[in-house]
Parts: C-alpha cells; sequence; structure tokens
C-alpha cells in the first residue's frame, strides 16, 4: 500500500513518489511471498475426488493445524499463448506410427499454471460438498419446501458472511465489475472463483442481490419482477461492455436447490460446460421472469426437481417424510 496514510519524516531524502513506490513494492513482496508460503505446510489427508475429464482434483487435509480443502485445477489453454508455447517449450517424444505422433510437451512455467482454491479452516460441510457420491434426483412440492425443505434451512447453520463482505465491500471490493447500488432492485456483479479471468471460453460472473430477504428461487414473486429484469439487463450490458460477450452468447439462470441461501444469478459463456448446468438444477432467468408474468405465486405452489447427494441431511429429511424411496 502506498504510504501517504503514514507520517513522513523530513529527514528522509526521497520524494514522496518515490516512498509511495518503495511501499508499494514491499506490500506487493510481502503479498508475494505469503501467498507463496501458503501450501509448505499442508498435510494431505484423502483425495475427496479427482476428475480426469474436468482436469481436476479436491484434496482435504491440515493447514496449519486446521481442516482445508485444496483444490487443484489445470487452466484451459489460451489461444493468445500459443506462439509462445510453440517456441519456447521442451517436447520429448512418445510415439511415432506412420503420420501419427505423440510427445510430452513442458512448457515455460509461467504457461503450466494450476488454478489453486483454498478453503480453510474448512467445516464438515465443505469436505462433503467435494466428495464424490452417489446421487439421487429429489421432486419437491410447494407444501414439501413448506413443511420439509424451510425448516431444515432454519435449522441449519449455513454461514454467508462472506457474502455479506462483499456487499459490505469488505471484501474483493477490486473484483467487482459492475453495482447497482439500490437496496430493492440493485446488486454487485463480479467473477465467480471458477473463472481465471484469462479467456472468455469460460466465462462465468455471479450477481448478487442487495436484498437479504430473498433466499433462493422458492422466495420469489411478481412483485421480484423489477429486481430479475434489472439483474438481466444491467447484468447483461455490462458484460458487454467489458468483456464485449454478447446476450446471445450468454447462458444467464439460477440454480435451486442453490449452494447458499441469499439469491444470485449465474452468467456463463454459452459454450461453457459450467457445474451445475443441467436440466435438474439450472432454470433460465428468462423462463422464471415469463413464469411470474403467467403466475406471480408460481414458485410457492410449483413442483421443482432437484439433486442432493447421498450424505445430504435434507435428503435424509426427505426420507424420513415418505418423501423418496431408494
Amino acid at each position: 500500500m502506498a504510504s501517504t496514510g503514514k507520517r513522513e519524516n523530513p529527514n528522509i531524502g526521497i520524494t514522496k513518489s518515490k516512498r509511495q513506490k518503495s511501499g508499494a513494492d514491499s506490500d506487493k513482496i510481502d503479498d508475494l511471498a505469503a501467498s507463496e508460503s501458503v501450501l509448505s505446510g499442508f498435510k494431505l489427508k484423502t483425495v475427496l475426488r479427482d476428475s480426469a475429464r474436468e482436469k481436476n482434483i479436491f484434496l482435504h487435509g491440515k493447514l496449519d493445524d486446521h481442516e482445508a480443502v485444496v483444490i487443484l485445477e489445470k487452466t484451459p489453454i489460451r489461444e493468445d499463448t500459443l506462439s509462445e508455447m510453440f517456441s519456447g517449450s521442451r517436447l520429448k517424444l512418445e510415439m511415432k506410427n506412420d503420420i501419427y505422433s505423440t510427445y510430452q510437451l513442458q512448457p515455460p512455467a509461467h504457461l503450466n499454471e494450476i488454478k489453486t482454491t483454498v478453503v480453510c479452516p474448512a467445516t464438515e460441510k465443505h469436505v462433503k460438498k467435494y466428495l464424490c457420491q452417489e446421487t439421487f434426483l429429489v421432486e419437491e412440492t410447494g407444501e414439501d419446501y413448506r413443511s420439509i425443505t424451510l425448516p431444515y434451512i432454519k435449522s441449519q447453520s449455513f454461514g454467508i458472511q462472506w457474502v455479506y463482505n462483499i456487499l459490505e465491500k469488505k471484501a474483493e471490493a477490486n473484483r467487482i465489475v459492475y453495482e447497482d447500488p439500490d437496496q430493492d432492485v440493485g446488486f454487485v456483479l463480479l467473477p465467480d472463483l471458477k473463472w481465471d479471468q484469462k479467456q472468455l471460453d469460460n466465462l462465468y460472473l455471479i450477481a448478487i442481490v442487495h436484498r437479504r430477504d430473498i433466499k433462493s428461487l422458492r422466495d420469489l414473486t411478481a412483485q421480484h419482477l423489477p429486481l430479475l429484469r434489472n439483474i438481466r439487463q444491467k447484468g447483461e450490458k455490462s458484460i458487454l461492455e467489458r468483456y464485449g460477450v454478447p446476450a446471445s452468447k450468454m447462458r444467464v439462470y439460477l440454480h435451486y436447490q442453490p449452494s447458499y441461501y441469499h439469491l444470485h444469478v449465474h452468467f456463463t459463456a454459452l459454450g461453457y460446460d459450467a457445474p451445475g448446468t443441467g436440466v435438474e438444477r439450472a432454470h433460465l432467468l428468462s423462463d422464471v421472469i415469463q413464469n411470474l408474468l403467467a403466475d406471480p405465486e408460481y414458485y410457492h405452489s410449483r413442483s421443482l426437481s432437484f439433486p442432493l447427494r447421498a450424505d445430504d441431511s435434507l435428503l435424509r429429511e426427505f426420507k424420513e417424510a415418505g418423501r423418496l424411496s431408494t
């Protein structure tokens, strides 16, 4: 950080701008050193999930005596780095047969990044979230929501302080792409952590509403149409202006069940097979708007299907209520 907020010593014979630059460089060095040492003490306990297709792996272990989940993911190959990759990499021949040959390519270090996400301290819920498990499809009626799901949500401790930190600019303020500060129809738009922001092929942003009284799709009624339209219109416009991606090349949707109970909307590149875009979980924002226009209480009464993992306690609630046979 710049040192303008600190008391200046007149005996130091450097200019203010040099002091600011020195302070900023020092902070950058400290941040770099801290970031480089984050995983040095990580002790692996188990592999939660490993996907060769998606080129990622989910690990559970200890980090500075805290439970931690570490996610390693190979970043996509970017078109603007191909020239450097071809000219600056080492090739090791593995096999050659007629016109076909395969190699091990060793690119320059800065082109061989692995996106790393650290959750620490991680709770048991975090560990279970990333564990590979059998899933079941639940069909929830409006009455099921009121008698099973809603009491379950209220009885559980789903921490969303990190959401409030974003809305209050206590964290990730520098990542916000756009904000409408209106407390009724406003939202903040920022890149999802799944997106490394280095290419548009896997563009992924999240719009988080300022209102704190809407947990999910089930709470929406026709009175929320101005909010939903505002998110769609300004979100699409902001992404077009910032990234050059038009609405016709985006998928805009909500999840049900959501991963956290504070209304948010997903914006992803249409060609990107993002997690959770299947028909059993994703609901296009345009469809949600049309449904509420046709029936103001549509999501209060409509049956909604969604997948639950084998160890999900909400699945147990549905079983105990006799609403699921396995």
